[in-house]
């Protein structure tokens, strides 16, 4: 079957009115005649835009049309514009023009001609095309000797101009250039080895770049989710998406009505304390982005406003007898399972709806260990930008550092954080700038001892009284009376360990670290899967939880 061609023009109440009426026309070149005269270009309708003065020149083209080319059919579309020139009335009434289902049929092929009507009319055409409202492509009729009008060959050339970018070689690899530096860009310059990690990156560059909805950051404490979306932001920023500023905000640190005034603000004389007016976080990221992070420490009743300020950019200060608006994007970070909140009652269903549509999860450096030893050079070079003293490892201090860094045993409970110290100890006691194996073991050393004692990691893997009682929702409201007290202990610390890590086989390093490094055992999965067991559990029915 044929593809229909169809082609959307407005009429030129000039250059095709060249000639008038008399034998003459038929010497000059008049854009829209020309246009159905071209043989490589058959046309099977033409829609004519214009105002109904122009009836009569219109009338006169269609004839024109006629005799050249009798199997083009030609559509009058009268448009009434007050002023061609006038952008909001043109686009306006162009944009409703674009909706008629005459233009969006699959089997049709459509062009919209350039070359007439006022700038503002073409650059309206153009930019319907461009957001695909009308599925067009552009041509572009002129007589052959460029910008003479009066031409032996009346007929003139076009060209076509495809407006789907990807089909330029030179454009798509300089796109695609661009899209590696932008990559590169939000990994810090890192040489990231990770597939799934580069995978999420080229993700989020994506979700950056084209889209202003809020993403949430998901991961453990220390993956770089504060750095992420720093980075986000400058990228955002550098291509024109943000103007605004980047406001960090540890909702850990908020609570009770001082969350509320620290992100909505308050008028002076609002609450006790209230001295002058302060504008809050969200005002201070008008235009911008906030990031913020522990989201799920937000109490409840700001919870409520956020999610009116994200849904309408509008907010009320304390005291304030009207709303304030703030046109920012949100970027949310946690490392806690905000579903559970939600089943807890500590977390809003809506809220979380509304942050979810964009979320990735970052791994912790346990998971990614290949990434390890680029980020180890990241992070010396960090050191000497900031001290400007340059330091490096000796081959057996690098050596013995990446065999202990790779050593499953060593969970990486603070993740980059981690890292970071070990660097910055290290590198601040090398002498001459030159890291060795003594150092590396005594940083090793260190590293062990302060393992037992770090409350964070403690957070993290251990359960505590709160995840005693939450046994109830596995074990059944009876647990106390069927389990002792130190069996419960151990085992809220095995099922916030479970929780806290990516599979049963990162959990099961974690909890037999000591044994895999004695090798008592050869398989301490299964032995982990044996203890759950035994209180009718399973490591998937733990995270699924």
């Amino acid at each position: 079957m044929k593809t229909k061609t169809i082609v959307i023009s407005v009429l030129g109440t000039q250059k095709d009115a060249h000639g008038g009426a008399g034998p003459s026309r038929w010497d000059t070149w008049r854009p829209t005649i020309g246009l159905v005269q071209q043989d490589d270009l058959p046309i099977d309708e033409l829609h004519l835009i214009f105002n109904k003065e122009f009836t009569n020149l219109a009338e006169r083209v269609k004839a024109d049309i006629a005799s050249v080319s009798p199997e083009t059919k030609v559509v009058f579309d009268i448009i009434e514009l007050k002023n061609p020139w006038d952008f909001e009335e043109v686009y306006e009434k162009f944009y409703d023009y674009s909706k008629r289902p005459c233009f969006h049929n699959d089997s049709a092929s459509y062009y919209i001609h350039m070359s007439t009507g006022s700038h503002v009319e073409q650059i309206c055409l153009f930019l319907l095309a461009e957001s695909r409202h009308i599925p067009a492509k552009l041509i572009q009729t002129t007589p052959k000797e460029g910008h003479v009008r009066h031409s032996k060959d009346p007929k003139g050339t076009h060209t076509v101009i495809d407006l789907d970018l990807s089909r330029y070689d030179k454009l798509a690899k300089r796109f695609e250039v661009e899209r590696q530096d932008d990559l590169t860009f939000l990994k810090q310059g890192i040489d990231t080895r990770n597939a799934a990690f580069n995978k999420l990156i080229e993700t989020i560059e994506r979700v950056s770049v084209r889209s202003s909805d809020p993403i949430m950051l998901t991961g453990p404490t220390g993956a770089g989710k504060s750095q992420l979306a720093k980075q986000i932001y400058l990228l955002k920023r550098q291509s024109g998406k943000v103007k605004g500023r980047f406001v960090a905000v540890n909702c850990a640190t908020l609570g009770g009505d001082l969350a509320k005034s620290a992100l909505f603000g308050h008028k002076k004389g609002s609450f006790s304390g209230a001295g002058t007016d302060h504008a809050g976080f969200l005002k201070e990221a008008d235009g911008g982005i906030i990031f913020l992070d522990e989201i799920g420490e937000l109490p409840l009743e700001a919870q409520a406003l956020l999610l009116k300020a994200i849904e309408e950019k509008t907010f009320r200060p304390l005291g304030a007898a009207s709303d304030e608006r703030s046109d920012f994007q949100l970027i949310c970070g946690t490392n806690r399972n905000l579903l559970d909140d939600v089943a807890r009652g500590k977390f809003r269903r809506d809220l979380l709806s509304r942050i979810d549509l964009w979320s990735f999860r970052l791994p912790g450096l346990a998971d990614r260990r290949e990434d390890i030893e680029p980020n180890l050079d990241y992070e010396l070079v960090r050191f000497s930008q900031k001290t400007g003293k340059h330091v490096s490892f000796n081959k057996e201090a690098r050596e013995r550092f990446l065999a202990f860094a790779f050593d499953g045993a060593n969970v990486w409970p603070g993740n980059f954080r981690d890292l970071n110290a070990m660097v910055v100890r290290m590198a601040t006691l090398a002498d001459g700038g030159r890291i060795t194996a003594e150092l590396v073991e005594e940083e090793i050393a260190r590293s062990g001892e302060g393992a037992d004692t770090c409350p964070e990691c403690h957070r993290q893997l251990a359960g505590g009284a709160e995840s005693i009682d939450g046994l109830a929702a596995l074990l059944g409201a009876d647990f106390r009376e069927r389990h002792d007290e130190f069996d419960l202990v151990q085992l809220a610390h095995v099922v916030g360990v479970c929780r806290a890590s990516e599979s049963a086989a990162d959990a099961a390093r974690r909890l037999f670290a000591v044994s895999a490094k004695a090798k008592k055992s050869a398989n301490h999965t299964d032995r982990l899967s044996k203890y759950l067991a035994r209180f009718g559990l399973k490591f998937k029915s733990l995270k699924q939880a």
